[in-house]
């Protein structure tokens, strides 16, 4: 069977791991903090804390704001579950938001009629890799956490300049596009085992600019050594990290190999911008036909096929959710999860080409 979700193990991170035990430091050490510099290098950040889990980083950001109890958490409908259970948790109210069918994620309209209910923070996920037009959200005048667990790496393009401000500077300005994460007061990068770059278990929190990791470093300074990222998790995700390339540029041959297969049928996948505009982390089929006719036809096939969103804000509460949530219900119900990852060989890629084409 082609299972739908497999981390990307190869010798080097299997080495990395092993090092620790061998050196016997597998708990938050000198690791952790490398973990750290890697990505700080790679993506531009000021700083940040690598955390045992996702759920401990929303609660960090959560002590960052300062947000008092009982505020409104504006979340996706498809974010993951742990969110809405961890705001419920620290006493906050979660507002779920509604998204677009054509790329799942939040709508601009779903959440500024979230703000106009009380929202004072908005945790946007960047579901599938895909990356939104951040304006609108940046707009809204409440802090924005971006999630990029599934789009790390990716790229907002560059602003285009317009002509008020060509003729304020003398000529035309040319506004670098930044890196998924950049933009809001945090960002949370989830590196559990279906993330796109895994630890085999944590988070990285990140702060973009010095006056938010100056506040996120005095939190992280005095809270308990048990919150912190064990090293042997570090390790696995420090060689993820430097391997991200790699592992990249197969998922977009396999992605480009996938999305020819499905053009002439009647299901569709996401429109994504190419190159760096998106990171691909999975392959999601919009289904014109019931879920479970393609699953068992897939299985029929040695293809295990998942619902995309099963672990979702709106797979937990769906009874309740379901009526204001109508586009990610769809999606629920509709969108399902190939598998697509660098393990691949050619002869399963083959095998899940002909399924794809051939669905019912």
């Amino acid at each position: 069977m082609i299972h739908t979700y497999s981390p990307t193990i190869r010798r080097k991170e299997m080495e990395a791991v092993l090092t620790c035990m061998v050196d016997e430091k597998i708990g938050p050490g000198a690791v952790n903090s490398r973990l750290v510099q890697t990505a700080k290098e790679l993506m531009g950040f000021d700083g940040a804390v690598a955390l045992r889990s996702p759920s401990i980083a929303l609660e960090y950001v959560f002590k960052a704001l300062n947000l008092p109890a009982g505020s409104g958490v504006i979340l996706s409908a498809l974010a993951p579950s742990y969110q809405l259970l961890t705001v419920e948790k620290c006493g906050y109210e979660p507002l779920v938001a509604d998204v677009s069918e054509e790329t799942g994620l939040v709508t601009a309209g779903s959440a500024e009629q979230c703000v106009k209910n009380g929202g004072r923070l908005l945790v946007l996920a960047e579901s599938m890799g895909i990356l939104p037009d951040i304006r609108p959200f940046l707009e809204l005048g409440i802090p924005l956490v971006e999630d990029i667990s599934q789009s790390v790496f990716a790229e907002y393009p560059p602003e285009p300049s317009d002509e008020s401000s060509e003729q304020k500077s003398g000529g035309p300005q040319q506004v670098p596009g930044k890196k998924a994460g950049m933009c809001g007061l945090y960002a949370l990068l989830g590196m559990e085992e279906k993330d796109v770059v895994t630890s085999g278990g944590g988070a990285l929190l990140i702060a973009p600019s010095r006056r938010e990791w100056t506040v996120l470093k005095n939190i992280a300074e005095n809270a308990p050594p048990t919150d912190s990222m064990p090293d042997m998790n570090a390790a696995l995700g420090l060689a993820e990290l430097k391997e991200f390339e790699r592992n990249e540029k197969m998922r977009r041959e396999l992605y480009s190999l996938f999305s020819r297969a499905v053009l002439s049928g009647r299901h569709k996948t996401y429109a994504r911008p190419a190159e760096k505009g998106s990171t691909v982390c999975s392959f999601p089929l919009v289904l014109n036909s019931g879920f479970k006719d393609v699953k068992q036809y897939a299985q029929k096939k040695n293809v295990e096929v998942r619902q995309a969103y099963e672990d979702s804000v709106i797979a937990l509460r769906q009874e309740s959710l379901a009526p204001k949530c109508i586009c990610a219900n769809s999606l629920l119900l509709r969108c399902a999860a190939f598998p697509l990852y660098p393990r691949l060989g050619q002869k399963d890629a083959s095998q899940i080409v002909r399924v794809l084409s051939s669905l019912p």
